[in-house]
């Protein structure tokens, strides 16, 4: 009688109702949890691409003795160089945004230290940027006293900002490498490798600003994390039940 009167109603048991509800938020969750891990993976790539290319371009232009003076024909790729840089900078700081939450779950101090940490090495990337595009009104006056010696105090401003906010990133991602391998919301061999890279990478920022010129070698560690996280995270994203601030139990690590 019981269910001759439910399916009659029209109505469905409750229990089913609650399945379905379950199933909607589950669903829910997984979808965001893939949107937001594919959007930082985005950004770790876009970013190391965006800043690699532009840092490239600028630095090319104005590494030689007397580079104002051959600047003129080539600004065009210095202005975006420089410009690239800048994107670097935009999405540098949205991946800290986006980042913020997932990490304050855990460790809100981790995760304020992560983003103000980015938010430093964005700014002195970005007064690096800047010092550069002053080259290009800077180089219409060449030939007069004092210009190239000018010009090399701005290469060098943007030298010394780029090794400053890289050695604060290293700081920053390190604590943040010491989080993700504490609650396993990536592989902890992930975690390793920018345990390993970002305190070398810091390492060489602080040899350079000496004037020991080993920073490029001491970079290559740390690119192993740079490249592989964006795609683990595109491809596999955050572990589902960390990234819900639920801790994993020892359970083995499922990327889907």
């Amino acid at each position: 009688m019981i269910e001759s009167k439910r399916m009659t109603n029209g109505n469905p048991p409750p229990e089913s109702r609650i399945q379905v509800g379950d199933s909607s938020k589950a669903g829910a969750l997984r979808d965001s949890r893939m949107t937001y891990s594919r959007v930082i993976g985005a950004g770790f790539l876009l970013g190391f691409l965006a800043f690699g290319i532009g840092s490239g371009l600028a630095t090319s232009l104005v590494g030689g003795s007397n580079f104002l003076s051959t600047i003129g024909a080539s600004q065009a790729l210095l202005v975006t160089g420089a410009f690239l840089i800048f994107l670097n900078t935009g999405v540098d700081l949205g991946k800290g945004v986006l980042f913020f939450p997932i990490l304050a779950k855990h460790s809100q101090r981790t995760a304020l230290a992560y983003l103000a940490t980015m938010i430093v090495e964005v700014v002195l990337l970005s007064v690096g940027a800047l010092a550069l595009l002053l080259i290009v009104p800077l180089a219409k006056h060449a030939g007069e006293p004092g210009a190239q010696t000018l010009g090399s105090i701005l290469v060098q401003t943007n030298f010394t900002a780029y090794q400053m906010g890289e050695m604060v990133l290293g700081v920053g991602a390190t604590c943040m490498c010491v989080l993700l391998y504490r609650t396993q919301l990536n592989p902890r061999w992930l975690a390793i490798s920018g345990l390993i890279g970002y305190p070398i990478l810091a390492a060489g920022t602080i040899a350079e600003i000496f004037g020991v010129h080993i920073g490029l070698y001491l970079t290559i560690p740390g690119f192993f994390f740079e490249v592989v996280m964006p795609f683990w995270l595109i491809f596999k994203g955050f572990q589902p039940e960390v990234y819900r601030g639920l801790p994993l139990h020892h359970r083995s690590f499922q990327g889907a």
